[in-house]
């Protein structure tokens, strides 16, 4: 149970077998046939060596779920599910793709012309069946409409992945890597991850609780929405985690839980001296920053807000949802983290390690990190 299959793992099958492990786990019996036996060290043998063999898993929904690998035929309904399958080497797979890829010609540009199958919140079970897929993905929560539990057929194995959260993250990248047959493409993405996770959390570590910076994390606000409330992100989300992994003290934890909505001015009360706002209007598919410079410019311009340190000392920046989350996380990170210790990161550049992402992972063209709109102000500020 500690996400890779192993040797050790053939050992402490076979001591369960003996009497030796007197505790079994979840995913101990393999081949899920109720007996624990030597056809389960057979097939978690043939798994290590990476052949055709039915892998079991417990997805982020805490779903068991068996998929017979290989699999040939892939539908990601969301850009970090696709985004994910192509780092890992699955492109060719991909048959069908939802509505959050085709809006990203720049980062997708070999899966425009695939199906599409709904969006990640009103999927199209029909249109998924009629392409036979081996191999759904989708998110943990179940939208209202979101019936794939109930619609999709045995043989279309459907698993719940967020990659969105630091400390799943890697875990679910290893699962579908076992998934993919792309054991190599896992190894060479855990080196990268951990190099710039391993990085920042280093650093922040010695920085004592009361010393670390003050942040206020909020969400694009809604045009009809209420002036004098904002809305918080609290904990148990991805963006929350950039703060958290970041050094930072998110002000909001103490107010509510997870996320929601809070008075202007409480945050004006609490003083943070740093805010990110989330927003889901620039990203890859975004032609220029103007969404989001108009997202901080509203910010910076709220009466409320105008005695907050964050705002007199100009430390108020936009971070786009295409860009924290995902398998890219990482490059959120080590922004957030510069934003908060320009001094302690001055080292490390987000962008060059944005174009690094693209290049190695992606396969694409590095200086698309230049197109669409990540951050504003740049990353360079």
């Amino acid at each position: 149970m500690d996400g890779v299959i192993d040797e050790q793992d053939l050992d402490a099958v076979k001591a369960m077998i003996g009497g030796a492990e007197a505790a079994q786990t979840e995913l101990s019996d393999a081949d899920r046939d109720g007996d624990l036996d030597e056809d389960d060290l057979d097939l978690i043998g043939r798994i290590i060596r990476g052949g055709p063999a039915d892998v079991t898993l417990i997805d982020s929904a805490g779903r068991v779920v068996t998929v017979k690998t290989p699999v040939r035929r892939i539908v990601p309904l969301h850009m970090r599910h696709a985004t994910a399958i192509i780092v890992l080497g699955g492109e060719d797979a991909i048959v069908g793709v939802g509505s959050t890829v085709h809006d990203r010609d720049l980062l997708f540009s070999n899966l425009g012309d695939l199906p599409s199958l709904g969006s990640h919140k009103e999927p199209d079970p029909e249109a998924i069946m009629g392409l036979n897929p081996d191999l759904v993905i989708t998110f943990t929560q179940l939208s209202p409409i979101d019936h794939l539990d109930d619609k999709l057929p045995p043989k279309a194995a459907l698993v719940r992945f967020d990659l969105s959260m630091a400390e799943s993250l890697r875990g679910e990248m290893m699962a579908l890597g076992y998934l993919l047959g792309g054991r190599e493409a896992v190894r060479d993405y855990e080196v990268w991850y951990d190099t710039y996770m391993g990085t920042v959390s280093d650093r922040v570590s010695d920085i004592a609780e009361e010393d670390r910076v003050r942040v206020f994390l909020e969400r694009e606000k809604s045009a009809d929405s209420n002036p004098s409330v904002r809305w918080a992100y609290a904990s148990d989300t991805g963006y929350t985690d950039l703060c958290d992994l970041a050094g930072g003290r998110n002000i909001a934890k103490e107010k509510i839980d997870y996320n929601g909505e809070v008075e202007a001015e409480w945050v004006m009360e609490e003083n943070p001296e740093v805010i990110i706002g989330l927003s889901y209007n620039g990203g890859y598919g975004a032609e220029d920053d103007s969404l989001l410079r108009a997202y901080r410019e509203g910010i910076m311009g709220d009466p409320g807000l105008s005695l907050v340190d964050a705002v007199k000392s100009d430390r108020v920046y936009v971070i786009s949802g295409d860009f924290a989350l995902g398998p890219q996380m990482t490059i959120g990170t080590v922004l957030v983290a510069k934003w908060l210790y320009p001094d302690l990161f001055a080292d490390l550049d987000p962008e060059a390690i944005h174009r690094e992402f693209l290049e190695e992972f992606m396969h694409l063209d590095p200086d698309l990190a230049g197109a669409g709109a990540f951050v504003y102000p740049s990353m360079g500020v």
